[in-house]
């Protein structure tokens, strides 16, 4: 009998009680370590978006730069990340937003763009869609429009996904799983 064929969420590891107790934490690194499941990855959230216009790669930090550096590699197209408070040189702007647990502020590079610019959002996880969401009004802000949210893993409990749909936009994850 044939071996069932691996899917995304097969390469990815949940560990419990991280970062809090109560927490199951769904660790992509062993998706990137995987050759095989990191280029499943990568393929499987451009691929709605191949043929797109689309001028730029957004990464969410961090692993939002792993996924979206090889994605704007594959399409062709320049990267740009959109990093925590204090870490990029530089003039940016920043959009503060609420996690589960406590408050951040999202920067971008205030010439990281240009108006008009079609953008695709990427990241490792969508949970309550609060990144995603400051990411997004940070790129609004500098006249981009966003085509595209493309997350490896959604927590569909956490509401993530309708908050950004409320928003307008087009969400593409590749697995889902059941609780934080």
């Amino acid at each position: 009998m044939k071996p069932a064929k691996k899917t995304v969420q097969d390469y990815i590891r949940t560990i419990p009680d991280f970062p809090h107790e109560g927490i199951m934490f769904r660790d992509v690194t062993t998706l990137f370590a995987s050759p095989r499941g990191f280029r499943m990855a990568v393929d499987q959230l451009l691929h709605p978006y191949a043929g797109e216009d689309i001028d730029v790669v957004v990464g969410l930090e961090a692993r939002g730069f792993i996924l979206g550096g090889a994605i704007a590699h594959q399409l062709g197209k320049g990267f740009v990340p959109i990093r925590k408070q204090g870490k990029l040189p530089g003039n940016v702007i920043s959009q503060p937003y609420t996690l589960e647990y406590g408050e951040a502020v999202m920067e971008i590079h205030d010439d990281a763009i240009e108006a008009g610019a079609k953008v695709l959002v990427v990241d490792d996880l969508l949970a309550t869609g609060g990144t995603a969401e400051a990411g997004i009004k940070l790129l609004e802000k500098l006249g981009g429009e966003v085509v595209g949210c493309a997350f490896v893993i959604d927590l569909p409990e956490l509401g993530g996904r309708a908050k950004l749909e409320k928003m307008g936009q087009d969400v593409h994850v590749l697995c889902e799983f059941d609780g934080e």
